[in-house]
């Protein structure tokens, strides 16, 4: 027997029932409840995205040589804790200035150049303890800790891709000082654009859970960052051919890329923003077995082409060709059917197999292979949104990764040559020959091995 057959038995064979029931009982409305599960997802979808750090923790750390492991570890738990604190500082009032009135046509006095730039310092302030909190629950849909803290992992997620990219060759602390700026400023503003009803969103631009406005952008973070480095030392030859550098690990990468995979699950999920419907759980189910089908079909697609180019399966294309089809995926993980999502991953992951050449032939190192997967699977994923999202059109999601992208690249290269210029970005040579740990941390993440 059901729960719902027992408490009716209850109620109809005990005498007095309902005149018992102290008269002060407040029961939830169905908004109470709607604010409950919202709230709930946004903390559950966030911590999931949270996890997500281990894994470009382990996937960088297994991807860079041994003597830089520890750097890339130190980066990835430095980068998450500088975001969360610029994001309150400024980051999340910058992408959540106030919403468009579409009844007056005004942007909210929050704008400072209404639909483009929010709020310059506006730390975030939290709801009230106890009774407060219910006030202005009467006024929301979900609690503003919970948003807070759902769309904090995204930033965060946005300089892990650049951690990557320019892993082996890079300063701390000038690594860390850009991370400033662009959990601060650049990634907020970009995505306010969209997400905060600035003017892309406005134009009809569409992104849903960022494949765009977090990976592409990081992309072009990392891409900019890569440019004004240069390539590692020894990555090509005098002839311009490329040198093999081996990771240390591929354990390691395949446990970051199974947990960024479980991770995504929360990423995309949770940005259906509400779990307060019957629909509204039917369509976060729809794009979880979406954004699933996605990564198995890049992971296969670069399986495949990786045997029939090279006559041999790459691991680490597998791999990357898993993540590129949840990029590819994210900007539109809702309206697709099943076959719709996997030829969309499979084509993301395809992409990484043939940029990662084209990028080598450019003379651009990445290390993790993090412009294809994130930037041009991005892009991708974006495009492609109209053909199975009737209110989008294939000009203006040109137009909207034409302007994120833009605007992300130009802020970003103008940030690294700053750094550059005032306190140079890159370890000596030398440095560079010895291994970021010993150079710049002065310890070792496998020391009885170097010492072996």
């Amino acid at each position: 027997m059901t729960y719902r057959t027992l408490t009716t038995l209850a109620v109809v064979l005990t005498p007095g029932w309902a005149a018992a029931q102290p008269a002060d009982i407040e029961y939830a409305t169905a908004a109470d409840t709607a604010f409950i599960f919202n709230t709930l997802l946004f903390l559950v979808g966030g911590f999931l995205v949270f996890w997500m750090a281990a894994g470009f923790a382990m996937l960088e750390a297994g991807l860079v040589r041994s003597k830089n492991v520890a750097m890339q570890l130190t980066k990835n738990v430095a980068l998450f804790s500088v975001a969360a604190v610029m994001y309150w500082i400024c980051g999340y009032g910058l992408m959540y200035p106030g919403a468009f009135d579409a009844a007056t046509g005004l942007w909210p006095d929050a704008w400072i150049v209404p639909g483009v730039v929010g709020a310059i310092f506006a730390p975030t302030v939290l709801e009230p303890v106890g009774p407060g909190a219910e006030a202005i629950a009467d006024l929301s849909y979900a609690s503003v800790g919970s948003d807070f803290f759902f769309q904090l992992m995204f930033v965060a997620t946005t300089a892990s891709i650049v951690s990557g990219a320019l892993a082996e060759r890079v300063r701390l602390w000038p690594f860390l000082a850009f991370t400033v700026v662009l959990t601060g400023a650049i990634y907020p503003i970009g995505a306010s654009w969209q997400w905060g009803t600035g003017w892309l969103a406005q134009a009809g631009f569409s992104d849903f859970a960022g494949s765009t406005l977090v990976h592409a952008a990081g992309g072009c973070a990392a891409l900019a960052g890569a440019i004004v480095l240069g390539p590692r030392l020894g990555k090509y030859d005098a002839e311009g051919r490329v040198v093999a550098m081996p990771g240390s690990n591929l354990a390691l990468v395949t446990l970051g890329t199974f947990i960024l995979w479980l991770g995504w699950f929360g990423f995309n999920g949770a940005s259906q923003l509400a779990l307060g419907t019957i629909a509204d759980a039917a369509d976060i189910s729809r794009i979880f077995v979406n954004t699933n089908m996605a990564a198995a079909a890049g992971a296969l697609a670069a399986l495949g082409l990786t045997q029939a180019l090279y006559g041999k399966v790459d691991l680490t294309m597998v791999l990357n060709g898993a993540l590129a089809g949840l990029v590819s995926i994210t900007a539109g993980p809702l309206d697709p059917s099943l076959f719709g999502a996997l030829w969309i991953g499979a084509v993301g992951g395809g992409i990484v197999v043939l940029a990662v050449p084209m990028l080598d032939r450019m003379g651009i190192d990445d290390v993790v292979g993090a412009i294809p997967v994130h930037l041009l699977a991005g892009v991708w994923g974006t495009l492609v949104v109209p053909v199975h999202t009737a209110d989008a059109s294939f000009g203006m999601q040109a137009v909207g990764v034409a302007a994120v992208g833009g605007f992300v690249f130009a802020a970003s290269f103008a940030t690294w040559t700053v750094l550059a210029a005032l306190t140079g970005i890159r370890v000596s040579p030398e440095d560079e020959v010895t291994g970021l740990d010993i150079a710049e941390l002065g310890m070792e993440a496998y020391p009885e091995f170097a010492r072996g």
